[in-house]
């Protein structure tokens, strides 16, 4: 009955051996993972420049500064055009009241007062149906040709980030980073720069506006062409001159 016993025992540390070398042999991969030879893999750039150098919408000012002149008691036709075409942006992209400074002190100040019924049919003939705040700043020196300032709110479009910046050597002649056949950080940044700049409606880098009705004047004279067996497309007709006939 004892060797019974004592088999028994010894079968039941067998199985308990085996058991633990099984757990070593499982915790021996996890126990490398927290060396302090593990491998760590850094921020890769992206490849594509609007990733790097994104364009963002942001709550900005749209500013225009002006000298305006006061003739036989009417605004100047350069600034009156000046600022309708600043109303007809506003009526299509601002928001909120026309901020108008005018300056304070010297012959600008007096100018710009003179100047402002003229300005406030300006804008209204250009479609600026918002309130008009107007203000006074002061000029720092009178004898210096101080600007009348007009702004209001809109949508801005801007880069997050900075051009010209060149973190890395584009020889790599102390490293393999040109080997990589990437673009380098500044890649792009200019295009996407001219964009944000020259956008007319920064929400058209968002989405699309709404589709326009049709031209039914065009649609109609289509009609009549095809009607008639006629091509219905445009005929652009261009003359060309010698240049050699010039001022003959």
């Amino acid at each position: 009955m004892s060797h019974l016993l004592l088999l028994h025992t010894e079968a039941r540390r067998r199985t308990a051996r085996l058991r633990f070398a099984a757990l070593m042999a499982l915790a021996a991969p996890l126990a490398a993972c927290t060396g302090a030879d593990r491998i760590v893999t850094g921020s890769i750039t992206p490849d594509d420049y609007r990733a790097r150098h994104p364009i963002e919408l942001h709550q900005g000012w749209a500013r225009l500064e002006v000298f305006p002149e006061v003739r036989n008691g009417a605004l100047d036709a350069r600034t009156s055009a000046q600022v309708r075409e600043f109303a007809r942006a506003y009526r299509d992209h601002g928001s909120g009241e026309i901020a108008l400074a005018l300056p304070q002190g010297g012959r600008a100040g007096a100018e710009a007062r003179a100047s402002a019924p003229g300005l406030r049919r300006a804008l209204a003939a250009g479609g600026a149906r918002g309130p008009v705040r107007i203000s006074y700043y002061q000029v720092a020196d009178p004898l210096l040709a101080a600007p009348v300032r007009l702004s209001y709110t809109t949508i801005t479009a801007r880069l997050d980030s900075r051009c010209g910046q060149w973190p890395n050597d584009l020889a790599s002649g102390s490293s393999t980073i040109g080997w990589e056949n990437r673009q380098y950080w500044n890649f792009g940044c200019a295009t996407q720069q001219m964009m944000a700049t020259q956008v007319a409606d920064p929400r058209d880098l968002v989405g699309p506006g709404a589709i326009a009705p049709p031209d039914s004047t065009m649609r109609g004279r289509a009609i009549d062409a095809v009607r008639k067996g006629e091509d219905p497309g445009t005929s652009w007709k261009t003359k060309n001159s010698n240049i050699g006939t010039l001022g003959d």
